[in-house]
């Protein structure tokens, strides 16, 4: 490199080259006398600093250079660079400001880019427009689309009730001959698909089985009272065995101790789906193939037909003093236990109050369940725990028009972490019940982390 530089020193001494390179520094010299008179005092300072440049170009390409400095030429390019770069930064003079500009607002909106009709051609060194970026949307807009999602299909829609009835009418005629001193209730058909709150797929239904007591035989008991202490659970006792011993009674069979016990309920139910009725006939004459699980605690039955996956859950329940219990025992020792539902006063309850002002709770409440059964860690909170948090809502926001579903959806969001962070939901219908008494710690704090995220950013739960 050392020896291109000198051999280049050389070329410019035999060439007579600084005598042209001094003739050109007074070039400029004249020319920056006289360019304020011509480029006015900014046009002036533009060309000074770049005439400036040009003369340490000059002045480094002209002077001898210390050839014992191995890095005199390399410093010598670094600060040519330099120069270059400060007539690139150098600001544009700005324009003369015209009298008709004076009165346009300094900060004016961007107008509109005309087509030209004629459809010519920009002239070359206009300035290219570029296109506007696509609008993004509001949470608004995005929750109404995915709501729109969540549709069930037509023909799910009416498909899946009728093969629903149709196995509950052929359950019911096989209890009828195979128990006909239990007084079993007509069984009827449940769920969010049939009460217009079901999502992404009809894929279950629940089948309500009744069981009819004596009220003169039985009464109820609270968890309350109980070594439970759980106002959710319900005990139904037996009483007046003294006139009126066992036996009288039709269900005395499935007592325990002086209890009506659940899970012996359950248990004989479940062998009489598994051993006894011979689901492949009824299956065959519906057009499907009927299989009772077996390894599940629920009395379920899982339906395959050319157009749905559909699965049934049986439920026996009582209803007695306003209350709806189902024969749902928790997991333990203790099976005398029924669960009071309040599944039948939540949806009675959200239609009243959208058909009063034409509200959009129940859509709020489809897009909730939707989300939760699409994330993986927030399945044991769809269900009942939203609708009671949609009705405890209710009673301190009163605008639930399809306007402010946006709002809504972000302000039960904040309410769930703010439940999650306390570990307690209060029924809607029965404050000292706690929805969240069934989740763990773990899964608390992992519904909480996706839940608190969602706060900032609710697309997360519409993906």
């Amino acid at each position: 490199m050392a020896a291109f530089w000198q051999q280049r020193g050389r070329r410019q001494e035999s060439g007579g080259l600084g005598s042209v390179l001094d003739g050109l520094g007074s070039v400029f010299d004249v020319l920056l006398a006289n360019a304020r008179l011509v480029l006015g005092v900014s046009g002036a300072a533009v060309l000074a600093i770049a005439t400036l440049a040009v003369k340490r170009l000059i002045d480094r390409a002209t002077s001898p250079r210390d050839e014992g400095d191995p890095k005199a030429e390399q410093k010598s390019l670094e600060d040519s660079w330099q120069d270059l770069a400060l007539i690139k930064t150098t600001p544009k003079p700005a324009k003369k400001q015209r009298r008709e500009d004076l009165s346009e607002p300094l900060l004016s909106p961007a107008r509109p880019v005309v087509p030209d009709p004629r459809g010519s051609s920009a002239p070359l060194g206009a300035p290219q427009v570029q296109s506007s970026p696509l609008r993004c949307l509001t949470l608004q807009e995005k929750l109404l689309s995915h709501s729109s999602q969540l549709a069930v299909p037509e023909f799910q829609v009416s498909l899946v009730p009728q093969l629903a009835r149709s196995i509950c009418s052929q359950l019911q005629n096989f209890l009828r001959s195979k128990f006909p001193e239990l007084p079993f209730g007509r069984p009827s058909l449940s769920g969010a698909l049939l009460d217009g709150l079901e999502v992404l797929a009809a894929d279950h239904v629940h089948l309500m089985l009744p069981v009819v007591l004596d009220t003169g035989l039985w009464s109820l008991i609270s968890g309350e009272d109980t070594v439970v202490r759980n106002p959710q659970y319900w005990m139904i006792k037996r009483i007046d065995l003294g006139y009126f011993p066992r036996g009288c009674s039709p269900w005395d069979r499935f007592m325990v101790g002086r209890y009506l016990s659940s899970g012996v309920l359950n248990e004989t139910l479940h062998k009489l789906l598994v051993a006894s009725i011979n689901w492949p006939a009824i299956g065959g004459l519906l057009g499907c193939a009927i299989h009772p699980v077996v390894a599940s605690r629920e009395l379920k039955l899982e339906v395959k037909h050319d157009q749905v996956d559909l699965s049934i859950t049986l439920f026996p329940v009582v209803e007695m003093e306003d209350k709806v219990l189902l024969a749902v025992p928790p997991e333990g020792l203790v099976e005398n236990l029924w669960l009071e539902s309040f599944y039948r006063a939540e949806v009675s309850r959200l239609k009243e109050l959208d058909a009063a002002d034409t509200g959009a709770r129940q859509l709020c409440l489809r897009i909730l369940n939707g989300a939760c059964k699409r994330q993986p860690r927030l399945h044991k909170l769809g269900g009942s725990p939203l609708s009671h948090l949609v009705l405890h809502l209710s009673d301190t926001a009163s605008d639930w028009a399809e306007e402010s579903l946006a709002d809504r959806f972000q302000q039960l969001l904040e309410e769930l972490v703010a439940s999650l962070e306390k570990g307690v939901l209060p029924s809607y219908f029965n404050p000292k019940i706690n929805l969240f008494s069934g989740l763990s710690e773990e899964e608390i704090d992992e519904m909480g982390f996706v839940l608190y995220r969602a706060i900032t950013e609710p697309e997360v739960l519409l993906k």
